[in-house]
């Protein structure tokens, strides 16, 4: 996929990233690209941009039916990684806390967020089994640009600086999988940037209820999704939350969504709101 020659990140440090290409500043970049687009001025509802693009397969993580197991080789990277348990709702790690490692999630949910100076609040994603989060301190970054907090009871690896470069240098299957994770986080981030500057709230609020159910993915979508508060809601797409209220209520009696004991279920006639011109 990528050769593993030595590829210098313009980084004061003057670091290394063993077997990666550089990758990683611009995936920096388009993060603090859609926290100004968040905490920007309000625009007007844009025009409605079809997204045939949302019904295209990502690319997902290797799995074990893949040949490749990164659960299994994680475990025996040897020093440097931990278990960590969070209840729901603990912080994993504080948007300014020192950028010294890389999570993997095992069991659970994760959000991340970030706040601006003035204090106001955007969710930039929730992340699920077999995602990576924290990968810029790879990219030699200080400080964490946010914070990632479990969502529901949560089973993360936390794997130092060191051995994630040390492991990523002496696997080339792990490495070429690291890198097409990130790649794929990469084009998430342009397609909700695009979302963002072209699309009305609703549609915006379908996209969303759409991948956190995983349609447009490989595998079976879920068939209910976690409980979420319409606040984070409205802070992932940009919006208030008594609009996400108005449009979860006009979902729910056209028969998109429904809620139950577990959580909401949403159905694939979903579909229609973010295709429809």
């Amino acid at each position: 996929m990528f050769n593993t020659a030595h590829f210098h990140l313009d980084q004061p440090s003057g670091e290394f990233v063993l077997g990666l290409p550089n990758i990683f500043s611009p995936n920096m970049s388009r993060i603090e690209h859609l926290r100004d687009t968040a905490f920007g001025e309000n625009r007007q509802e844009r025009s409605a941009f079809a997204l045939e693009r949302f019904l295209q397969k990502r690319p997902m993580l290797p799995n074990k039916k893949r040949g490749f197991d990164p659960k299994k080789f994680l475990a025996t990277i040897g020093e440097g990684r931990k278990v960590l348990a969070f209840p729901t709702k603990k912080t994993i790690f504080a948007q300014g806390d020192a950028a010294d490692a890389v999570f993997y999630i095992q069991e659970g949910k994760v959000r991340l967020s970030v706040v601006s100076k003035t204090g106001k609040e955007a969710t930039l994603g929730i992340l699920n089994p077999e995602q990576f989060f924290g990968e810029g301190a790879l990219a030699g970054q200080p400080f964490r640009m946010g914070s990632a907090t479990a969502m529901t009871d949560s089973e993360v690896l936390r794997i130092d600086k060191a051995a994630m470069m040390l492991a990523l240098h002496r696997e080339q299957k792990f490495s070429d999988m690291f890198v097409a994770y990130l790649l794929s986080r990469n084009i998430r981030y342009e397609e909700d940037l695009v979302d963002q500057l072209f699309n009305s709230s609703e549609k915006r609020l379908a996209r969303i209820l759409l991948l956190l159910a995983h349609f447009g993915k490989e595998g079976v979508p879920e068939a209910v999704i976690p409980k979420i508060s319409q606040e984070t809601l409205a802070e992932m797409i940009g919006t208030t939350r008594s609009r996400v209220s108005f449009f979860m209520n006009r979902f729910r009696t056209l028969g998109f969504v429904d809620y139950g004991e577990g959580g909401m279920q949403v159905h694939s006639s979903l579909l229609n709101v973010v295709l429809h011109d």
